[in-house]
This record gives C-alpha cells, structure tokens and sequence, in this order.
C-alpha cells in the first residue's frame, strides 16, 4: 500500500468516526425516544370502561378489599379525563375521583364524598399522598404524559424472560413524591413491565408490576393486574382489571364535577 493509499485510509476511518459520534445517540436523546415511542403505541383508543378489584394488604397480612369501576376518555394534545367510582364496601360506596391529567401543568383532581355530599378539589401539592389508603399516590393515577419527566436510556435487560430498555425518568413536577423512577419498558411492544420509585431522599421506596397483558382491538396493551410494594412500609397494593370496553361514547360531559355527583 502506498503512501497515498494510506493516508486516504486513514481519512477515511476519520470521516466514519465524525459521522459515528456526530450522529450517536445520548442517554437522554435515547431514553425520551424510548417514552415518545411507547406514549405513541398507545394513542387512538378514544375512552374506555373497566371494572377493578383494589386488594389492600398491611405488614401484617390483613387484607381489605374495594370494588371500583373505571371510566377514560382520551384527550389528544394534553392529559387523559379518568373516573374512578367505588361500588363496595359499603363505608366507600358511592366515593367518585376524577382525574384531569395534563401535560405540563399539574393535574386537576376531584373526590366527592357521599356522607358529606361535597365535592372535595386535591391539592396540587399534595399529589404525594395516598390514594384511598393505597400504595397507589395520587400522582400515579393519572396518565404518564412523556413531558411530565426527562428521561435517561440506562441498559437494555432482560426481566422475567423479556428483552427490554431499562430507562430512568425524573418528574418535572416540582411537588413530585419522587427524585426518580427506573422502569422497564418491553422492547417488542412498548409497554412498562416494571417500574421503581424511589422518595424525596432518594432511598428505594415502592415498584409496580405489571403482569397478564391482554391486547384490544389489536392494538392496545392492558394488563390484567397491578401490584404496588411499599418496601418502606411492608404494605401492598393489588389491582385486579377486568371486563375492558372501549369505544364506549364517552364525552366530555361524562368527565366533570357534577358528573362526580350523580355517579352510579
């Protein structure tokens, strides 16, 4: 090899390393690729309707047990409108929680109290707390909009026997209970297998799994049950889903405080 056929070798390998580091990913840039992905594997389903078992367990093993319906309606541009209604027991029936999620600004949230016939508006700030005595805080009912963290591509792993993108996201939400939460994300089909919490101190705190997907209408991936572990605590948080319709006719008006009221 000549001179000159060695010094165009070398440009050469120049040039494709520029192009490799001009055009490598970040952890960050990677990580919210991975959200905006997942976020748009689920778009389109308009509202759906679904009944659910919440199943409460303290350190000591007593268990407690609710009987709630839920209602969504899918709002493109900003946050999905939920409703959660409580059938049983008796000392919670008739409890209804409305959810507005949004993007950037924080959450609406509404619970009407039957015994008190009055509907009672959640604090911004106290997203935190839990969710009719769950592990579930009230900031993990609403839906995971991708700008409501920045987000950061750690591994690929395998979990359970499926491949998947492990990603650490970090609420913009400055009254967020969390510093951060480590979630798997199924590589195939886009959908959380697991995700970590982690509290204000940044210690461990709770993970969520997500277990039994269904798919509907050949699209939609739900899974049939939640389980929420305080590891702080000893406390866990069961939900059973079952009986999903969608493209049920909600509207609007379906999703409002009134609507709260006469919920049944």
């Amino acid at each position: 090899m000549n001179q000159g056929t060695v010094k165009l070798a070398v440009i050469s390998v120049a040039i494709n390393l520029f192009a490799l580091t001009a055009f490598a990913q970040t952890p960050e840039e990677k990580g919210l690729e991975i959200a905006i992905e997942a976020d748009k594997r689920d778009e389109g389903f308009g509202d759906s309707t679904a009944n659910m078992i919440m199943e409460l367990k303290n350190k000591q093993g007593d268990t407690s047990t609710r009987y709630i319906r839920i209602k969504t309606l899918e709002v493109i541009g900003d946050g999905d409108k939920s409703m959660s209604i409580f059938d049983k027991p008796a000392d919670v029936k008739g409890t209804a929680f409305l959810t507005f999620s949004h993007a950037i600004k924080p959450d609406e949230q509404w619970l009407y109290l039957p015994a008190l016939k009055r509907v009672k508006r959640i604090n911004s700030k106290n997203k935190s707390g839990p969710f009719m005595g769950s592990e579930f805080a009230y900031e993990d009912i609403g839906s995971q909009e991708v700008e409501k963290y920045t987000y950061k591509y750690l591994r690929d792993e395998t979990l359970n026997g499926i491949d998947c993108f492990v990603i650490e996201r970090y609420p913009a939400y400055k009254h967020s209970g969390y510093t951060r939460q480590i979630g798997w994300i199924n590589k195939k089909e886009y959908r959380p297998e697991q995700i970590v919490f982690y509290d204000r101190k940044n210690d461990l705190l709770k993970t969520l799994t997500y277990n039994s997907y269904q798919k509907y209408l050949d699209k939609y991936w739900r899974a049939d049950e939640m389980y929420m572990e305080n590891h702080q605590t000893g406390k866990s948080t069961k939900l059973a889903w079952m009986d999903y319709k969608f493209r049920t006719g909600l509207q609007d008006k379906d999703f409002n405080r009134n609507s709260l009221k006469r919920a049944k």
